[in-house]
């Protein structure tokens, strides 16, 4: 029999194995179409998204349930080392002819948010019921995406903001029971179209215990705003692998606090304050991006604390900053994001105080 002492070393020595196999933070790839016919903003093609799934099996990634592993996170446990989830965004039937096949030779699990207009429809660039359940009994979870993919923060003409909100009460929550009735349940998930969200619309979300995705990159963590998480596009400009390893391989930005002075750009540049937790970061090499602008501004206010600016005001629709920093060993990058929306009475945005 072990003696105490060296049974102590061994269960040491085995818990500290298993910490170190273990990780408290998750980056969620997003996808849409898997098409070469497809418009190429949201697509990659078969042989780009095979290129994808090859690398998360050289590498070594475990991708893994995203409602299981939100969960975990929330409640503090671990997930596996190099934990990794895969989403599709909106109904598109070529996720069924293009991806699936090359999901379920992996066992790849992966989350599909559907619009479902398109689905009762029947239209035929659009997922049928039938193969939603054949992809669940591989692994697919499907999701809501609301009805008619609005831009969720546009009022129509003469809407007032209770008939908006109501509106977009009735586009999650139709979703949310049509799943349940077509396939028996809802993982009670949603990505907001267009990734544009405010306070409302999560308050609205939370109220009804339903996580939520932007599309704002980053890396999920228990400290994330589980009404506005984000993922990392994977399509498009940014199907490119060499770039998507850097991202795959980022960790949630070590913060404390963020301001961002709410969800609405103004005719000003925006301006975010990040704080830090205490630790021993590489702050010096904080780099923060302006979209379409190139590097914010930093103004460091203390030792933990930084504000980025813009040069000049966003156009009207989104605008981001996302901030990167490499971690000690520079071997992965630390990531943040933050979107805003500058609003337009002519494209019908509500106003700020909705």
């Amino acid at each position: 029999m072990l003696s105490k002492v060296r049974y102590g070393i061994v269960m040491g020595a085995l818990s500290a194995s298993l910490l170190a196999q273990a990780q408290d933070y998750l980056p969620i790839l997003q996808y849409h179409h898997v098409s070469a016919t497809t418009p190429r903003s949201t697509s990659l093609t078969e042989a780009e998204f095979t290129e994808h799934m090859n690398y998360l099996e050289s590498a070594g990634f475990e991708v893994v349930d995203l409602r299981t592993a939100l969960d975990k996170l929330k409640l503090g446990e671990a997930l596996p080392d190099k934990a990794v989830a895969i989403t599709f965004d909106d109904s598109y039937r070529d996720i069924y002819s293009g991806a699936f096949p090359i999901l379920s030779e992996r066992d790849y699990p992966f989350t599909v948010f559907i619009n479902s207009e398109p689905v009762e429809a029947l239209r035929g660039n659009a997922l049928t019921w039938e193969q939603m359940k054949e992809m669940e009994q591989a692994g697919g979870v499907f999701a809501n995406h609301t009805i008619n993919h609005p831009y969720m923060l546009r009022k129509e003409e003469g809407e007032s903001d209770d008939a908006w909100l109501s509106r977009m009460e009735n586009e999650v929550d139709y979703v949310e029971n049509l799943l349940t009735k077509e396939l028996g349940h809802s993982p009670k998930m949603l990505a907001y179209p267009y990734g544009e969200s405010n306070i409302t619309l999560r308050n609205m979300l939370k109220e009804r215990e339903i996580v939520a995705f932007g599309q704002q990159s980053g890396v999920v963590s228990a400290d994330s705003d589980f009404q506005n998480l984000p993922r990392f596009p994977a399509s498009g400009a940014y199907a490119k692998l060499s770039t998507l390893k850097t991202k795959l391989n980022s960790k949630p930005m070590p913060l404390i606090s963020e301001k961002t002075g709410g969800d609405f750009a103004t005719d000003k540049p925006v301006s975010i304050s990040l704080t830090f937790k205490q630790g021993k970061y590489r702050l010096k090499d904080l780099a923060c991006y302006v979209s379409g602008q190139g590097k914010a501004t930093l103004e460091w206010v203390s030792d933990t604390e930084v504000v980025a600016t813009a040069s000049k005001a966003f156009n009207t629709g989104r605008g981001r900053i996302n901030c990167t920093m490499p971690d000690n060993s520079g071997r992965q990058y630390y990531w943040y994001s933050n979107v805003w929306i500058r609003t337009s009475a002519e494209q019908g945005y509500i106003s700020e105080k909705s």
